[in-house]
């Protein structure tokens, strides 16, 4: 392969020429949220737009109804980009992919036209149900990572739209979520109190429980349980409560072990009701997040070089968690952060859905998308980045990403 162009300045200009496609799809898109697997405009107006500049275009992709696949070139590299669309109930594009459907959009298209000087194969990858549902851990385990060679994608976060953290530092936590059904037996709260089973009890103690484990949990591991369902009215005893649990660390291990103590608060809150109680994952377990460190050193670079500066994060990757970190255990990946200058809030508060859908986000649509392509071009035309990476997808087993990654 031979460079004979300035591809990033090609890409920097191609970002700058689509400006206007990009902001008004990431205001269409935030005007329109759409929650896990019913991102149903969402997607098809990603794919509409891909399929119009020429990509081969498949929706449905892996069998799930609001994925798709945007492809276009034939060379050996295969660089997968992810794009998330999917919202927050009751509080919108308060993620912000919104953001990160048109930093991915861009780079793809600021990429398209180099596709073969860089011996590339790009492929966008529609990845629905961030939020909840684990999108990507149903797209690996239909094989959608198979052929990857590499895959990135970038995700907006509150600061000052100058300081950013380097990309080997965005670990971000594994998370476990489930669901637990207290059974009781109910009756007259008055009448016959006594002939009752109380699972609303057992929902109350349960989270008593849990308050009082946060104090001897190691720093950094987060536990968080919502009741869903319980009594509706005062005279009859409730026969059921129904709860929501999660818990987070950056350490998979660590998290399964708070995991047992976690359900140890549900067991003994049974006990003490008498209730009957069982509990089942409620969706695909997340891992942290593994960057691959070309790809993370190439980010960083690009990062630099579009006039922001990158700091060293924080350890323990912080308090999110997403279904990135699944994909990066199976294929060279990367999931950096990109921030918003002046959002008044973090993630998945009113403030920063406000600030998703400003000049600032629209600021950081365009860096990103800039800073993600030269990502790309730098990896795929750095002779030793690229042998690398193609001798680890060569020596990667046939099935090796759909391998089952929720197993305790």
């Amino acid at each position: 392969m031979t460079v004979t162009t300035d591809l990033p300045a090609a890409a920097a200009a191609t970002v700058a020429a689509e400006a206007r496609t990009l902001l008004d799809l990431s205001h269409d898109l935030h005007d329109h949220p759409e929650l896990s697997f019913e991102e149903v405009r969402s997607a098809a107006l990603l794919a509409n737009l891909f399929e119009a500049r020429g990509f081969a275009v498949e929706r449905g992709a892996h069998g799930v109804d609001t994925a798709f696949t945007a492809t276009l070139g034939t060379g050996e590299v295969h660089a997968v980009l992810c794009a998330e669309y999917d919202a927050l109930p009751g509080l919108g594009h308060a993620c912000g992919h919104n953001v990160i459907a048109g930093i991915t959009t861009g780079a793809a298209l600021a990429l398209a036209p180099l596709v073969d000087e860089l011996g590339i194969t790009l492929t966008v990858l529609g990845t629905p149900a961030e939020e909840h549902g684990g999108g990507k851990v149903e797209l690996l385990r239909a094989g959608a990572f198979e052929t990857a060679t590499l895959a990135a994608m970038v995700h907006p976060i509150n600061g000052d739209g100058v300081t950013e953290v380097a990309a080997a530092d965005a670990t971000m936590q594994c998370v476990d979520r489930f669901d637990v059904l207290f059974q009781g037996r109910s009756a007259h709260a008055a009448a016959a109190p006594d002939h009752a089973i109380n699972a609303e009890s057992a929902a109350v103690l349960a989270q008593t429980a849990i308050g009082l484990l946060r104090q001897h949990v190691p720093d950094g591991v987060r536990l968080a349980v919502v009741s869903n369902s319980a009594g509706r009215v005062t005279n009859i005893v409730p026969a059921q409560a129904r709860l929501s649990a999660e818990v987070r660390s950056a350490d998979l291990d660590q998290m399964l072990d708070i995991k047992r103590r976690l359900l140890a608060c549900f067991e003994g809150a049974a006990i003490a009701t008498g209730c009957e109680w069982e509990h089942h994952r409620a969706e695909p377990r997340y891992l942290s997040i593994t960057p691959e460190v070309r790809l993370a050193e190439a980010w960083n670079a690009a990062v630099t070089a579009s006039g922001r500066t990158v700091v060293t994060g924080p350890t323990g990757g912080g308090g999110g968690s997403t279904d990135m970190g699944n994909v990066s255990r199976v294929v060279p990946s990367i999931h950096p952060m990109l921030s918003i200058a002046d959002a008044a809030g973090p993630p998945h508060t009113i403030e920063f859905a406000a600030a998703a859908r400003t000049a600032q986000a629209d600021a950081t649509v365009l860096d990103g998308a800039t800073i993600l392509a030269r990502t790309i071009i730098d990896v795929a035309s750095d002779p030793e980045a690229r042998t690398v990476l193609l001798r680890r997808q060569a020596e990667r087993p046939e099935g090796a990403t759909m391998i089952d990654q929720n197993a305790d």
